[in-house]
């Protein structure tokens, strides 16, 4: 069945470590040969063995209008004759930064990076260089990226490889990175208070994606803001899954928080290697060359990356619908899921904010890592690998959310609830 798939990973071995790029892609935490991805339309894969697949993780929340979406296909191919990079200005990052600070609340300027992991150690380093503080504190389960402070009780591919302390991050950047659940706010207020003064920056997922799709309590993200008042600490909302995705002002919009910097990636190069983070102008002027905190990149505005994202925030932000549109998709998935894994005995939680949701095999309900972690994840692969079977392609692994895009029919979501409800089903009996 996959046969193409099987001697690209048995090459790839040869010469990448794992085969892969980026570990979660090595099907280790579901078992099996990863698929390997030969193009994609709309909101479908096609494999190097000809096979089609309903695409339920959207190069990780960025095709939000599905794949190879022709308005931005059309800007790159425009951009791109006129070079793939400069190392110099241009327009095109103006543009970008605009429209950021015209649609994201509380965002004043804006530094582009080169992805997700680059904004978020960026704004570690801001908050540390505008505090005077070293400390950061933040949340089981999140994931910011591999920079070595934030892999310290991560999530994503981090806590589905079970890696609980990793080789290369040395003991006093642990030391300077508090941790705490989410969604308990009482621990938060716990280490404040005992490293009164000290702590520079919270950050935190305002929807944590990557220990599957977690529903914040708002009252802890409200705590969060008031304790970072409270003590001078900087507030950090990692939006490079929510940015742009969950409404056109991100989480920030939807769950009216305010955040003093924003992460961003994904999205705002509509797929393409691209990040930013930006925020209140008093904090954002510290950076170089205003401030002496130093960040710089040989790509950072890239101009094809700035054209796909600027094409794709325009239209987001002409057209508001699309994001009651995708919501009501998300919400028909959800509901058909509910029912259709009914139909089976083994207990389960759907998680669902937006267009993000996830399905944890759970008799509890999922709120924060502990709770993930404690989930049957091995049925979880069973359900993975039947769902592949069929053409229907999940995150491969349970601490992944799964992202839902336009481009989904009607009849996708269908097909996706009738096998959902056939395994259940099978496995009943």
């Amino acid at each position: 069945m996959y046969e193409k798939s099987k001697a690209l990973f048995e090459r790839a071995q040869k010469s990448i470590p794992g085969g892969v790029n980026s570990p979660v892609r090595a099907f280790k935490s579901v078992g099996g040969t990863p698929v390997f991805m030969k193009r994609a339309a709309g909101a479908y894969l096609f494999d190097a063995d000809g096979r089609q697949y309903i695409d339920y993780i959207n190069s990780w929340g960025p095709m939000i209008m599905g794949h190879a979406y022709e308005p931005v296909l059309e800007a790159i191919r425009e951009k791109v004759a006129g070079s793939t990079s400069f190392g110099a200005p241009t327009e095109l990052e103006i543009e970008m930064a605009e429209l950021i600070c015209s649609m994201a609340p509380n965002v004043d300027m804006v530094r582009m990076v080169s992805s997700g992991t680059e904004a978020c150690m960026s704004a570690i380093r801001l908050a540390r260089g505008y505090t005077g503080r070293n400390k950061i504190i933040k949340f089981e389960g999140c994931y910011h990226g591999h920079a070595d402070s934030f892999l310290v009780k991560a999530g994503s591919g981090v806590a589905t490889f079970n890696i609980q302390s990793v080789p290369g991050v040395p003991a006093g950047v642990s030391g300077d990175t508090l941790t705490a659940p989410f969604n308990d706010l009482q621990a938060v207020v716990d280490l404040v208070d005992k490293h009164k003064g000290e702590i520079a920056a919270i950050i935190v997922e305002p929807v944590p994606g990557n220990m599957g799709c977690i529903v914040p309590d708002i009252p802890f993200l409200d705590g969060l803001r008031m304790l970072c008042d409270y003590d001078g600490i900087v507030l950090i909302l990692d939006e490079v899954m929510t940015g742009f995705r969950l409404a056109p002002g991100g989480a920030q919009e939807r769950l009216e928080i305010k955040a003093d910097l924003v992460t961003y990636g994904k999205v705002i190069g509509a797929g393409m290697p691209v990040g930013a983070f930006g925020g209140k102008r008093r904090i954002m002027e510290h950076i170089a060359p205003l401030g002496n905190v130093y960040q710089a990149g040989t790509l950072s505005g890239n101009p094809v990356a700035m054209i796909a994202g600027l094409t794709l925030l325009r239209i987001l932000k002409e057209q508001p619908e699309i994001y009651s549109s995708i919501d009501r998709k998300t919400e028909t998935l959800h509901q058909g899921l509910q029912e259709a894994l009914s139909k089976g005995n083994h207990p389960f939680v759907i998680n669902r904010l937006g267009s993000m949701i996830s399905v944890h095999f759970s008799e509890q309900p999922v709120t924060d890592f502990a709770t993930a972690a404690a989930a049957d994840n091995q049925y979880f692969n069973k359900f993975f690998h039947y769902m592949l079977a069929e053409g229907i392609y999940l995150p491969p692994s349970a601490f992944e959310t799964w992202f839902i895009s336009e481009a989904l029919s009607e009849a996708d979501i269908e097909k996706t609830i009738k096998v959902a409800g056939n395994f259940a089903r099978r496995e009943q009996g």
